[in-house]
């Protein structure tokens, strides 16, 4: 009998739910107006992007006018910094963020460094993890925005978002907040009450939404100039034709994800570890995820002697589906990820490591599968590459 696949990179993208893949389809098909259109077909469509907001914020316990819509994380963490820093320049030119960011932060922090602005990066632990006294040394009059993630990608390390903003805040009321959630929303428990994050950026495909969607959190009152101008649709911060179908189907998601977090954090908790206590009983792996302070879905582990791309098509051919780091990196011609250089992790290590990234479809069977698979791969690929 041919084995199904066994998909362990939810962290890259995630399989839409069959509920959230009706509605985009029925949205393509019967509520397909322009939603900025006054006919019925326009209020129809208007509807679904309303409702979308509305769970959108529910979830985040935030207020619908707090909520715009994105192409995805990209966009939303370009806005973010783009927005923040044309808003603030005549009052600073110092921008903060941490080592370990997704590029859709980093690389936007160097094309502003070519333009004199002058950027920290802060370090960090063996886990990816930054030090609150850190950001507080490098705070300065001339810092206008901050943006620390909330769960690194590749490691599943959770920041101390929170501990952090309230730091920036203290130190200066005026300085925007970032945060990166595209890896923490729907996996930890995440909320805007009494919250002195500024903004949020999330995508979709990480919860089971379409690709190609995704939202901004700012909070009422922050000042941001608009990313993209024209017909005016979002309040003029974001023009362009809604995506409908995206739109509703992130909405649907983002309901479905939160409405009981907890208890989906502690399924998703109970396959990471069970993979962990696997692992740890093979020869020369080495776990990189913390044990504590850790995103429920993710564990990355290094094989010493295999290379990552290696065991990756290794698991591939029997079904499994891993990754050897962020998928954004792909195309990169990197031989180690900037996260695991930051974080110190020798040459024999970071070439080794493989990130397995849960969701809620993954079984406690698909685990062992998985490892009973690694118990057989890891030591004949050892004994290929041994000389």
């Amino acid at each position: 009998m041919e084995q199904s696949e066994i998909y362990f990179d939810n962290s890259a993208t995630t399989c839409c739910t069959k509920q959230v893949a009706d509605l985009v389809m029925e949205c393509m098909l019967e509520d397909y107006g322009n939603p900025s259109s006054r006919h019925m077909k326009g209020v129809e469509a208007e509807k679904r992007v309303k409702t979308a907001r509305e769970q959108i914020a529910a979830a985040l316990h935030a207020s619908e006018k707090e909520i715009y819509y994105t192409s995805g994380g990209t966009e939303s963490d370009n806005w973010a910094i783009w927005g923040s820093v044309t808003a603030q320049h005549r009052r600073g030119n110092h921008l903060i963020t941490t080592s370990v960011e997704h590029p859709a932060i980093l690389e936007p922090m160097k094309e502003l460094e070519r333009q004199g602005y002058r950027v920290t990066y802060l370090p960090v632990d063996e886990y990816g993890r930054i030090r609150p006294e850190d950001l507080e040394k490098a705070l300065d009059d001339e810092t206008i925005f901050v943006s620390i993630m909330s769960v690194n990608n590749e490691l599943g390390t959770i920041q101390p978002v929170e501990e952090c903003a309230r730091l920036v805040k203290a130190f200066d009321e005026r300085i925007l907040f970032h945060t990166d959630a595209v890896q923490a929303f729907g996996k930890i428990p995440m909320s805007t009450r009494g919250s002195r994050v500024d903004m949020i950026s999330v995508s979709g495909h990480k919860i089971h939404a379409p690709k190609g969607i995704g939202f901004l959190y700012v909070r009422d009152g922050v000042r941001i100039n608009p990313f993209m101008r024209g017909g005016g649709q979002q309040k003029g911060m974001r023009s362009g034709t809604d995506n409908v179908p995206g739109i509703a189907g992130l909405g649907q998601a983002s309901a479905d994800i939160c409405r009981d977090i907890e208890k989906q954090g502690a399924y998703l908790a109970s396959l990471r570890d069970r993979l962990r206590d696997g692992l740890s009983s093979m020869e020369d792996v080495r776990i990189n995820t913390p044990t504590d302070g850790a995103a429920p879905h993710i564990l990355n582990a290094s094989f010493s002697g295999v290379r990552s791309e290696v065991l990756l098509h290794a698991l591939e051919d029997r079904g499994i589906y891993v990754s050897a780091g962020s998928a954004c990196l792909s195309n990169k011609k990197q031989a180690v990820s900037h996260v695991l250089r930051a974080v110190g992790m020798s040459a024999r290590h970071a070439e080794s490591a493989v990130r397995f990234s849960f969701g809620t479809m993954n079984t406690p069977e698909e685990v062992d599968i998985c490892l009973e698979a690694l118990g057989q791969i890891v030591p004949m690929l050892r004994r290929y590459t041994r000389h």
